[in-house]
């Protein structure tokens, strides 16, 4: 096992400082070893060390100009830090070089729903949920930009596949019965679905709302 493998069993252990240790020597072996660079940022990444870390991740960079890997965590990076424009270009940077990580597709379709550009951002979460089918959050997340497009058949289909992994998504629920309520006009069904949302969300405001007007349209009030 070389450093870098066993630094990374010492992350999966919790044990920060013995990986930061063990990435710090192999850097000191390997002052080339843009690998070692990206695993020292994981570390300080985990630690809440992030300017630090960012440090790291760009100095891989500069050994090597396709390591995803620092592309992807720099992107997450200024994700947070609520620097979208950066963090979209580091992202995109990072699938440009190869990485084909259904994460790296869903921050930058997120980063790009924070950029006001929903419709933009379908492929990169469409692209997400095809990498890995069991992301509710990835499936949810392209769910709402079909809403958005108004493409309500496949909105329905997408709702029920987050639904199927995680039966009490409140959220799913609730926006399963707007598109009943709007587009398929079940009024049952939709109210069907703002109750179920509510059992799972006792305070899901929009839910308590839609659940109230379905029941006003059934009574014919």
């Amino acid at each position: 096992m070389n450093k870098n493998e066993l630094g990374i069993t010492y992350m999966k252990e919790g044990k920060w400082e013995e990986a930061a240790k063990t990435f710090s020597e192999a850097i000191e072996e390997n002052p080339n070893d843009a690998v070692a660079y990206i695993n020292f940022g994981n570390v300080l990444t985990a630690v809440g060390e992030r300017e630090k870390a960012v440090n790291f991740y760009k100095k891989a960079i500069t050994i090597d100009e396709n390591a995803g890997a620092a592309f992807y965590a720099l992107g997450n990076l200024y994700y947070e830090s609520e620097q979208y424009i950066d963090a979209k270009d580091l992202l995109a940077k990072a699938i440009q070089t190869g990485l084909e990580n259904s994460d790296c597709y869903f921050m930058l379709g997120m980063t790009l729903q924070q950029l006001d550009q929903p419709k933009l951002s379908m492929p990169y979460l469409q692209r997400s949920v095809e990498l890995n089918p069991e992301d509710v959050d990835a499936r949810f997340q392209y769910a709402l930009c079909l809403a958005n497009e108004e493409m309500y058949e496949e909105l329905i289909n997408e709702l029920n596949e987050v639904l199927a992994r995680d039966p009490e998504h409140a959220d799913a629920l609730y926006n399963l019965g707007v598109a009943y309520a709007g587009y398929k006009e079940d009024a049952e069904k939709a109210l069907e679905c703002f109750t179920k949302a509510l059992e799972a969300q006792a305070d899901h405001i929009l839910a308590a709302n839609g659940k109230k007007i379905m029941e006003q349209a059934l009574s014919g009030e």
